[in-house]
């Protein structure tokens, strides 16, 4: 059968009509966000892990985790959040058009979503790669095998063309099973309606967490592409942008300097290390730079922990998903995550 890269080319032309249309954000973001009370923070339709609802149907995860940081950072308060489902085609007409004030949803950081769509992505939380899984009886054991086999694969996301490049550079043909989120997803991979199922390599682990014969399905060897994701924001209010940005940059300071959810009260009180008083305001001004108050990093951290207390409770080595740390490992650690110091 031919390959189709049709589907690359549906996620061209919408890239391009969302550019058509975006407009820059008007300054005045945290302005609006206490005005309305609450953030309103774009999150997956559901990602074991990363966004997903308890069984009193609050929502939690990885990428929520980031949600109640900023609300907590902004308004003081957790609950003050309306958590708004999106697609990986609707995630970005959501934030263009001020539907929610941030993005947080597993989404990859490239050129035309920052530049062309009109986008600041206000730092990397989770550096991923995109990867392959398949049944076992099917006998592949290589994604570089799959020559004719039907590929499962999300609309309006960057693995639609990284799948056709990866198809070309290795001759491959393929036939493309468009779906639209990743309950579809599994629901058209456990169905057979198509052989293998391509996504993050962090999505393809919470797939196959919530499969009942984890075994008979594989993980293939091969990352085809750099996923750089994190938070992102609509450009042209710089303000909020700095908000965003430095709230994850205090989730990952935190865990370096040994800042915990149970302990930054009380190291707020004073330390002899400059470093976290700064971040915890009991020295400098940088809640006040920012145009919040001085406990603004207190209350993003005692939401829900810094960086590995997050990893860790979600997606970490001792939940269903199993993810080590891997790249996103502190530095001194082995791996890349990295903040700007606060000072």
């Amino acid at each position: 059968m031919k390959m189709k890269l049709i589907t690359g080319a549906v996620a061209a032309a919408g890239l391009m009509a969302i550019s058509a249309t975006a407009n820059t954000a008007h300054a005045g973001t945290l302005d609006d966000v206490r005005a309305a009370g609450e953030l309103k923070c774009g999150i997956n339709t559901g990602l074991p892990g990363f966004a997903f609802t308890d069984d009193s149907g609050n929502w939690q995860g990885f990428d929520v985790a980031f949600c109640k940081a900023l609300a907590a950072a902004v308004l003081g308060d957790t609950s003050k959040i309306k958590y708004v489902s999106l697609t990986g085609k609707n995630r970005f007409p959501a934030l263009t058009s001020g539907e929610i004030d941030v993005l947080s949803r597993n989404t990859t950081w490239t050129f035309s979503r920052d530049v062309d769509l009109g986008f600041t992505f206000v730092g990397v939380n989770y550096y991923d790669g995109q990867g392959f899984i398949g049944r076992t009886k099917l006998g592949v054991k290589s994604a570089k095998e799959l020559d004719g086999a039907s590929i499962c694969i999300q609309t309006g996301t960057t693995t639609e063309l990284n799948l056709a490049d990866f198809a070309r550079d290795n001759k491959i043909e393929y036939e493309p099973v468009p779906i639209e989120t990743n309950a579809e997803a599994r629901a058209a991979y456990e169905a057979e309606r198509c052989d293998v199922y391509t996504t993050d390599a962090s999505g393809l682990a919470a797939t196959k967490a919530t499969f009942d014969d984890p075994e008979n399905h594989m993980v293939f060897p091969e990352i085809v592409s750099k996923e750089p994701l994190g938070p992102l924001v609509r450009q042209g209010d710089d303000q909020w942008a700095d908000i965003a940005r430095w709230t994850l940059n205090v989730l990952i300071n935190a865990e370096e300097l040994g800042i915990t959810r149970a302990n930054a009260a009380e190291l707020a009180k004073g330390t002899d290390n400059p470093a976290i008083n700064r971040i915890l305001g009991s020295e400098g001004s940088m809640g006040e730079m920012l145009g919040l108050s001085k406990d603004w990093a207190v209350n993003a951290i005692s939401a829900e922990g810094n960086y590995a207390e997050i990893f860790d409770k979600y997606v970490g080595p001792d939940t269903p998903l199993g993810l080590a740390r891997g790249l996103n490992a502190l530095y001194k650690d082995g791996g890349i995550l990295y903040a700007p110091p606060i000072r």
